[in-house]
């Protein structure tokens, strides 16, 4: 097999490096946020609402965008897009570090938003196109560690810049790395386009709007009041767009998302299983972090160095699960993980309680952690390998979208759970709200183990992988399943 332009080169490492360092930026904001909550409402002020803005913002335009983002690469070239994402992120985040005032930190951190929902799905698929099919398992494995350390050290780093120097850290972090890539990324990676690209702004819209329709319900629903007018009218009003949205992916030509795509039985389950993964993950770990601070008493950094048992173990498993997603196939990791996941949360609400001993905590993180490491990599390979080669960039937007989309409502969700249950008042109020939170979360990421049940399973004797089905073999040769 003729190998891309960038694998004759030696431009494989290269688009490692930079796809792995951007995807980086955009995963540790998702939760680098987290530790530095007290802090940030210490020095701007604002209500749980406001707190639960400053993730939101961010993962919810994130989530939108992505799948229009992807579309642009296709259409107009992905490393030029790329670029454009990055330089839009970059600047976002020296805004966010300079902001005066909790909305203007919001509306900075949606920015951020908008810049990663263009630069990730093209950082994943610039990588598919530079890695030989051969390699694509492993290559993927390190992106997926290089993600899953981000979103693991996110508290921790977070913690640890806002404890020792400031809050706005945090995301000053991000100007000095995104200045260095863009330079390399127009110089070492290769260009490439999607035949046939297509651009939907109506479904763009749809999707959009129905989505922060729903969010904006959640977040402030128990402000508010769950049937009060705005609340009721945007929940109303959001679903109704999300549907018109199925129904435009199934009816249009040319939709940024066809549903036909979901009638592949391992692209349905494995995204699915993405969006119950980080609605449980991204909910329970806003908590926990203001937890261990709240009640627990830790310091930011003292909290980020407990969270490592679960959150920092990407580091040490997902480049083994990327290796054994390409020999026994990623259908039982991804079941196993979301398994040790659901287990992870489940245990933390059955020992949270004030005062409770940090080791009590720590088979909690541990099945959390293994659960979180198992996921990535064997994620993103079965992603890439459910569609033709043409619709990779599309999917790749498609499941980064819904796993934004499960964080934005697991923060939403597990948070109205929260203030329903309890609030910030003691630490008594604060266990009694989490601990059911957590318990949610820990049934998504369940059910989210059932929906990895639907993948495509069989195992090929000789190859130590999964079948194809024969109608989609050549589909699908160009990505290791």
């Amino acid at each position: 097999m003729t190998q891309p332009p960038s694998a004759r080169r030696g431009g494989t490492a290269w688009a490692i490096v930079i796809t792995s360092a951007a995807g980086f930026m955009a995963a540790l904001d998702n939760l680098v946020v987290t530790t530095a909550l007290p802090a940030i409402r210490d020095d701007l002020g604002g209500a749980l609402a406001d707190l639960e803005w400053t993730v939101s913002a961010y993962t919810l335009t994130f989530a939108v965008l992505l799948l229009f983002g992807a579309a642009l690469g296709d259409r107009f070239g992905r490393r030029r897009l790329f670029t454009i994402g990055l330089s839009i992120f970059t600047a976002a985040s020296a805004g966010a570090a300079l902001a005066p005032s909790i909305d203007s930190l919001i509306a900075a951190r949606a920015v951020q938003g908008v810049g990663a929902a263009i630069m990730m799905p093209l950082a994943l698929t610039l990588l598919t196109v530079a890695v030989p099919p051969a390699r694509r398992g492993a290559a993927l494995g390190i992106l997926g560690a290089v993600t899953g350390v981000a979103v693991a050290s996110g508290p921790l780093i977070g913690g640890s810049l806002t404890e020792h120097i400031s809050w706005q850290w945090i995301f000053w972090l991000n100007v000095p790395i995104g200045l260095a890539l863009l330079p390399l990324a127009r110089m070492r990676l290769e260009e490439s386009h999607a035949p046939n690209p297509r651009l939907d702004v109506p479904g763009t819209l749809l999707v959009s709007g129905g989505l922060f329709g729903v969010v904006y319900a959640l977040v402030n629903g128990h402000v508010d009041g769950w049937t009060s007018v705005g609340v009721v009218t945007s929940a109303t009003v959001g679903v109704a767009l999300l549907l018109a949205f199925v129904r435009h992916g199934a009816v249009s030509r040319r939709p940024m998302l066809p549903m036909r795509l979901f009638r592949d039985r391992t692209f349905a389950g494995i995204n699915a299983a993405s969006m119950l993964m980080y609605l449980g993950m991204f909910g329970s770990i806003f908590l926990l972090s203001q937890f261990m601070q709240s009640v627990l008493g830790y310091s930011p950094t003292e909290a980020g160095l407990r969270m490592l048992p679960w959150t920092g173990m990407p580091l040490l498993v997902s480049p083994l699960a990327g290796y054994l997603s390409d020999r026994i196939g990623g259908r039982p990791i991804i079941i196993a993980s979301l398994t040790l996941q659901a287990i992870g949360l489940g245990l933390f609400a059955l020992v949270l309680e004030p005062g409770m001993s940090y080791a009590a905590m720590l088979p909690a993180q541990i099945a959390g952690g293994l659960g979180m490491a198992l996921f990535f990599a064997p994620a993103a390979s079965l992603v890439m390998s459910s569609v033709q080669p043409a619709e990779q960039g599309m999917a790749s937007g498609a499941n980064n979208a819904l796993r934004e989309v499960g964080g934005a409502l697991g923060v939403a969700a597990l948070a109205a759970v929260f203030a329903a249950q309890g609030g910030y008042g003691t630490p008594w109020t604060f266990t009694d709200g989490i601990v059911p939170a957590l318990w949610i979360g820990a049934g998504a990421v369940a059910v989210g183990a059932v929906a990895a049940l639907l993948m495509e399973g069989r195992t090929g004797r000789s190859t130590g992988r999964d079948e194809l089905p024969p109608a989609r073999t050549p589909a699908r040769s160009s990505a290791t399943v």
